[in-house]
């Protein structure tokens, strides 16, 4: 019962109730301006005027690299983390190798 202060709800109301003092505090030092000036809340676009037409950026070429980076990330985590005294692991870790090693091309591929 002495490890009650550590226990997560109790954790949970402690830091919410000084989140809300962090919000009360900060709200009152902030600035209040009674007139709202001219773009006040418009868009930020560095200075200049933001236009109406909304660009759609394409991220199909860059999806086959995210998911790259992806497995051979978890790869390396796999071969890092097996223990080396457990023969069956390894069989599983040079099966994920194998199955990543064939989904590399298959990533790639060129789309006609």
């Amino acid at each position: 019962m002495q490890n009650i202060f550590i226990t997560p709800p109790i954790i949970v109301i402690f830091v919410s109730i000084l989140a809300l003092i962090v919000f009360l505090l900060f709200s009152k030092l902030s600035c209040k301006s009674s007139n709202n000036p001219k773009g006040k809340f418009k868009t930020y676009a560095c200075g200049e005027e933001p236009t109406e037409e909304r660009t759609k950026p394409n991220y199909t070429r860059f999806f086959p690299f995210a998911f790259f980076f992806t497995i051979m990330h978890v790869v390396v985590l796999l071969i890092a983390t097996v223990p080396l005294n457990i023969k069956s692991s390894m069989l599983f870790v040079l099966l994920f190798i194998a199955i990543s090693f064939i989904s590399i091309p298959i990533l790639f591929r060129e789309e006609d």
